[in-house]
């Protein structure tokens, strides 16, 4: 029977037949507004890491679990539960294009999936320890960057760094399957020093890891630095998680508790040793950390000079004086645990995070800031759930702090036809609410001082065609930085996408977001608070010329208006190209890019690839024409008749230019000088051991 219906599927002209594997697939999208959102990314590219190593050792789909699925960050918690209910009823998956058969399931979502899942009828077996430690892949990477900006601004700056402008990263990784992995990381930023001064030991910062799955009991145990990831992210998710974006649906935080930290990011992970125990439909997770953090430490002259914390300092720069004087100043004890009970279609977990700082924080003087976290200790509790039931999945979570401050994130992800689906949110999060190393579904960056409604729908009319429009209403019960008032807003977006063939996607996209901000150019007294309005339109066209060509090109523009005054523009074009043949040991790609704004108010964002596991998403402002050109090469080319050779090198090299067109007087002039003049270079060498 489920043979003759894998027939007729595979007989419908094969509509997700396997292609040649792409790029990695980082949703560019998210990536940009994220980056707008914050003003910066963080650098994390452990999910960049996973996905490439998927590509070469694909996940069996009959022997995923649960958590595996989830790791991929490519499903809905909706798409998970049809596919393991599927599974269960039908049994081990024939072919591929039987995926087409699991509810909730698309042809786009399967097409993302494809390089990084295979069928097999092999049976599951347990690994040993030593065929652990024998049979991985291992990788070596050495990256080297420097950036030369001729710009005055940032030539008064560099004049204070203690170290040289190259940046420096060397990562050692040991993977075998998804079972056990070890690594350690060296980074040094533009302008650390290295090997001498106050770094003789070499790079400013190190990192070591050692992670193992399924070893009997234990589903997951984390040695040295590690990161974790409970419930929505209320009370603590140190992973990368996105906000709101095109994909209307990606709103719900999903992922085991437990993940191995690799990454040059120097702020968000523990240092310690954490455990899941797995019995059952039981799952215990327990965690602790010790690691010394970067603040700015002030003396109360009242207290007997007492030093307490002001701030925490996330940049992890150590480049002048002032910046090596606030390096590694306070020791701060993490401790965790979290109880989960789950079956095929709901869960419900306990989870619990305390610290204890070697320093009092303090709140600063600004009133936005009166409800910050006060003194050593802090802690933060929650309950989440979710229930999956036909094709709709509910989840969320309601947690409180040390105070009993409360915040909650409640969400829906239905299925309303095989061509329609639905996402909301609900976060109601107090003023009062603090928590550490978090990371929810709001729109401020922190999960603090929040309420709102967000509803998404995505629609697929017919092939080739697929609508996404999400509205977000939201408002901030207090006082925010630069907002001295309570405010409020909304956001909405629409994109229109359409795909005729595998050759060629086109999409256009619409986006209104209105917050209030204080006034720029206040009477004296109170700065009044005023509404800012940012309207977005960008339209964006990939076009494959061939199997080794394709083609990319954008326009958007957008529209700043603060307090119904004249509106302030910007505009941005680019096309790339991406050259990849068949066979061949060498990739490449070029951009041509300009930009015109009226201000920095009027910036736009744009994804930038530079070498592997590495991007860009840099401010675009006033007057700039950017060029960018990458380089791949691996040395010990493979054709489709050899066999996979033990050793593999791949070298990678990526130059960007910003370049202002007028002159260096009228240049000078510019408020906005980071962007002008400014050369970017990057080389990488990965050695990779089978």
């Amino acid at each position: 029977m489920k043979w003759s219906f894998v027939i007729w599927l595979v007989t419908q002209g094969l509509v997700v037949a396997a292609q040649e594997k792409p790029a990695i697939p980082l949703n560019e999208q998210q990536l940009e507004m994220q980056a707008e959102r914050e003003e910066g990314m963080t650098e994390d590219d452990s999910q960049w890491q996973q996905l490439e190593y998927l590509q070469k050792h694909p996940l069996d789909l009959n022997t995923a679990t649960e958590i595996d699925l989830e790791n991929l960050r490519l499903l809905t918690d909706l798409q998970i539960s049809n596919f393991l209910l599927y599974r269960n009823l039908l049994g081990p998956l024939l072919h591929v294009n039987e995926l087409q058969a699991v509810p909730a399931w698309d042809v786009g979502t399967i097409k993302r999936l494809l390089p990084y899942v295979t069928i097999s009828d092999q049976k599951s077996i347990i690994e040993k320890l030593g065929e652990r430690l024998r049979h991985g892949e291992q990788t070596l990477l050495l990256r080297v960057a420097k950036t030369v900006n001729t710009s005055s601004d940032a030539l008064k700056a560099t004049d204070s760094y203690l170290g040289s402008a190259v940046a420096v990263m060397t990562r050692y990784k040991y993977k075998y399957k998804n079972l056990l992995q070890l690594g350690m990381t060296g980074d040094k930023d533009a302008g650390e020093q290295f090997f001498k001064g106050t770094q003789k030991n070499g790079f400013d910062f190190y990192s070591f890891h050692l992670f193992a799955r399924n070893l009997g009991r234990i589903q997951s145990l984390a040695l040295g630095d590690f990161t974790v990831e409970l419930g929505q992210g209320l009370i603590q998710w140190q992973g990368m998680a996105f906000k709101k974006s095109a994909d209307v649906l990606g709103i719900k935080r999903q992922g085991a508790p437990l993940q191995p930290y690799n990454s040059a990011g120097e702020y968000n992970f523990h240092r310690g040793v954490g455990v899941t125990l797995q019995k059952n439909q039981m799952q215990f997770t327990a965690f602790g950390s010790i690691r010394k953090l970067n603040t700015n430490l002030v003396s109360d002259s009242f207290l007997n000079s007492l030093e307490y914390i002001s701030s925490i300092i996330t940049t992890g720069y150590h480049r002048t004086l002032a910046e090596l004087n606030d390096r590694n100043n306070v020791q701060c004890l993490t401790t965790g645990a979290a109880l989960k009970l789950a079956n095929n279609k709901s869960h419900v977990g306990i989870n619990a995070v305390q610290y204890h700082l070697s320093k009092p924080l303090q709140p600063g003087v600004a009133v936005y800031d009166q409800f910050a976290i006060n003194g050593q200790y802090w802690s933060n509790y929650s309950f989440d759930y979710s229930y999956t039931f036909h094709n709709m999945h509910v989840y969320g979570e309601v947690a409180v702090d040390k105070l009993l401050n409360r915040a909650m994130i409640h969400g829906l992800l239905a299925s309303l036809d095989p061509k329609v689906d639905l996402a909301i949110v609900y976060r109601n999060i107090g003023p009062r609410y603090q928590s550490l190393f978090s990371n929810a579904f709001t729109e401020n960056s922190l999960p603090v001082n929040e309420k709102g409604c967000y509803a998404g729908l995505s629609i697929r009319p017919v092939v080739g065609w697929k609508l996404d429009v999400y509205m977000d209403v939201f408002r901030f019960p207090w006082l925010k930085y630069q907002v001295n008032a309570p405010s409020g807003g909304h956001e909405y977006l629409v994109q229109l996408a359409y795909t005729p063939s595998k050759y060629v996607e086109i999409y256009t996209r619409f986006r209104q977001e209105t917050k209030s901000m204080n006034e720029v150019d206040p009477l004296p007294g109170i700065s009044p608070v005023v509404p800012v309005t940012r309207l977005n339109w960008r339209t964006h066209i990939s076009y494959r010329l061939n199997k080794t060509v394709e083609l990319r090109s954008r326009v958007e523009t957008v529209w700043v208006t603060r307090n119904k005054k004249q509106p302030e523009t910007g505009f941005l074009f680019y096309t790339d190209v991406h050259v990849k043949p068949a066979f061949k040991p060498f990739f490449f790609s070029a951009r041509a890019q300009y930009v015109e704004t009226d201000s920095y108010n009027s910036r736009l964002y744009a994804f930038e690839n530079t070498v592997l596991y590495n991007f860009s998403i840099p401010p675009l402002f006033d007057k700039v024409f950017r060029y960018i050109v990458n380089v791949n090469y691996r040395l010990t080319n493979r054709s489709a008749m050899q066999p996979p050779k033990k050793i593999s090198c791949l070298f990678s090299f990526s130059v960007a230019q910003s370049l202002f067109p007028s002159t260096k007087e009228e240049a000078a002039m510019k408020s906005g000088t980071e962007a002008y003049n400014r050369f970017d270079t990057k080389l990488q060498v990965i050695l990779t051991r089978r």
